[in-house]
């Protein structure tokens, strides 16, 4: 892939540039230290990503990424910065990824793989604009850094205690987002079926009785099984119905 490197600090670049190499498959088409040169880069060069930087003199990262997803052909972002507290405001403008430096090259690679992925429909839709109000992407933290997570990948929100299970296409991790804030925001996308558990509706394919005589919902992708309450239970079978499952 052709990649675009944009960071107001030289040393930088030159780190990100060598990464990249590592890499492998890629090749570094330009480089740019500031947002409007950024801009001009994409337009000539036409990268199939750019790794921007978001605290820069004049226009920032998150200004130059918005301006980007505006473009005719607009490559994928991913941000690589020092500071995690932009992570929200990188959703607003459809970057894939979030790297917090000192970048990994295991954690670049698997940014980059993600960008591979998409192909230039699945882009363009990520970056049209959203809902008012609802995300297309979860934030996480992990070891490695902070993550996004697609909402249209998530399975099923798992409540414990202060903190929230999210199970999707590539895993497991932990929110601080509460179960209630979720499906006031999601609530079009997810069914509660239990105090504890939002479960993705179009995951959800049947119903089953365990051996203890509860019942437990049947999810696409995956073996887990989540108890359905019996107050919950009448709107899950319902939206089956719907689905002329049951």
């Amino acid at each position: 892939m052709k990649i675009l490197i944009v960071d107001d600090e030289a040393p930088a670049r030159h780190r990100l540039a060598t990464l990249v190499q590592a890499a492998g498959e890629h090749e570094v088409v330009g480089e740019a230290t500031g947002g409007r040169e950024a801009l001009e880069c994409c337009e000539r060069q036409e990268p199939d990503v750019v790794l921007l930087d978001i605290r820069m003199p004049g226009m920032d990262g998150l200004e130059a990424a918005t301006r980007i997803s505006q473009l005719n052909r607009p490559p994928a972002v991913i941000f690589v910065t020092a500071f995690g507290d932009h992570a929200l405001q990188a959703f607003e403008t459809a970057a894939i990824d979030y790297l917090l430096k000192p970048v990994r090259l295991e954690r670049l690679n698997r940014a980059l793989d993600r960008a591979r992925r998409l192909n230039r429909a699945q882009l363009e839709a990520l970056q049209a604009p959203e809902a008012e109000g609802c995300r297309e992407h979860i934030l996480c933290r992990r070891r490695t850094g902070l993550e996004l997570i697609p909402v249209g990948g998530i399975r099923y929100f798992l409540a414990d205690q202060k903190y929230v299970t999210v199970q999707h296409a590539d895993g497991e991790d932990l929110i601080e987002d509460s179960l209630k804030k979720l499906e006031q925001e999601f609530g079009n996308r997810f069914v509660r079926i239990h105090r504890k558990a939002l479960v993705a509706r179009d995951r959800l394919i049947g119903l089953e009785r365990g051996d203890n005589g509860r019942t437990y919902a049947v999810l696409d992708g995956t073996e887990d099984r989540l108890e359905v309450s019996r107050r919950h239970l009448p709107r899950v079978r319902g939206l089956l119905r719907e689905v002329g499952v049951v």
